[in-house]
């Protein structure tokens, strides 16, 4: 077993593990920590805690150090910085005619480097756009192509059921979403209503499918035939949620709702189907 501490360097972003050293953290604490892309600050998600080594990805950085106020205000003036960075690349954009779509700039703690993340149709020639930006920062730049679902996750936004998205408060991943998801739950494929401001399928669907799953093993499949103690029987209806099935049962020429209880506890099994 291996001592550790999560760390978070965006709100939503990607839990990565450090060595915490001699220090004990809790999750109200900030670190400066150092990466693979030089010196960050970072806040405490995990607090420090034993895992099993083959759950961790070794040799693990150890903490620099605690982060006080000073390192606080540094973060805030990067961002200061950013947001300058941001319109002068927005005018180089313009100036050098290419069609991309700036979404946000960052700085690295130490001011090391400055990252521009934006989208684009295809391949981008930005060759030019970084010498021109090397010249008026005087420092590393990055140009980071992103897809339209870390586009939104950097945005943010309002979701369709109201609530702030998914993704750009929580979710540290995006996990893949497939419209078997959907058809698995009966939803409706219109595209206007299973997709997610980024114009993807919505990350939710994702959320109650390994239970849909679940269920479709436990019950009969519609239109299966089974045999119950009122005679023999078809599937006509499923509330896979609540296990609930109903059997057209035509010598009472009328339909039975049954819960998968009591169809284990009658003895019915899925897997008989009467000819």
């Amino acid at each position: 077993m291996i001592e550790v501490i999560g760390v978070r360097f965006k709100k939503a972003g990607k839990i990565y593990y450090f060595d915490p050293g001699e220090w004990n953290f809790t999750t109200e604490d900030y670190v400066i920590v150092e990466t693979v892309r030089g010196v960050e600050f970072g806040k405490v998600v995990v607090a420090n805690k034993c895992v099993d080594e083959e759950d961790i990805v070794l040799p693990l950085k150890q903490v620099i150090r605690m982060a006080d106020d000073k390192d606080k205000h540094i973060v805030l003036e990067n961002k200061e910085v950013a947001d300058e960075a941001y319109q002068t690349c927005q005018d180089k954009i313009r100036e050098h005619e290419l069609d991309m779509n700036l979404v946000d700039v960052e700085y690295t703690f130490d001011r090391n480097k400055v990252i521009f993340y934006f989208t684009a149709d295809g391949r981008v020639d930005f060759r030019n756009l970084v010498k021109d930006l090397a010249s008026v920062f005087k420092t590393r730049i990055e140009l980071r192509q992103i897809g339209v679902r870390d586009e939104a996750k950097l945005l943010g936004g309002i979701g369709p059921c109201g609530r702030m998205l998914c993704c750009s408060t929580f979710l540290g991943d995006f996990e893949p979403v497939s419209i078997k998801m959907a058809k698995d739950q009966n939803l409706s494929l219109n595209p206007s209503k299973i997709s997610g401001l980024c114009g993807r399928l919505m990350c939710c669907l994702k959320y109650e499918n390994d239970d849909y799953e679940t269920a479709k093993k436990e019950l009969p499949d519609l239109g299966e035939h089974i045999t119950t103690s009122y005679g023999k029987g078809k599937v006509v209806g499923l509330n896979i949620l609540e296990r609930v099935i109903q059997v057209e049962i035509p010598s009472k020429e009328r339909v039975i709702e049954y819960t998968l209880d009591e169809l284990i506890e009658e003895g019915i099994i899925k897997t008989q189907v009467v000819e």
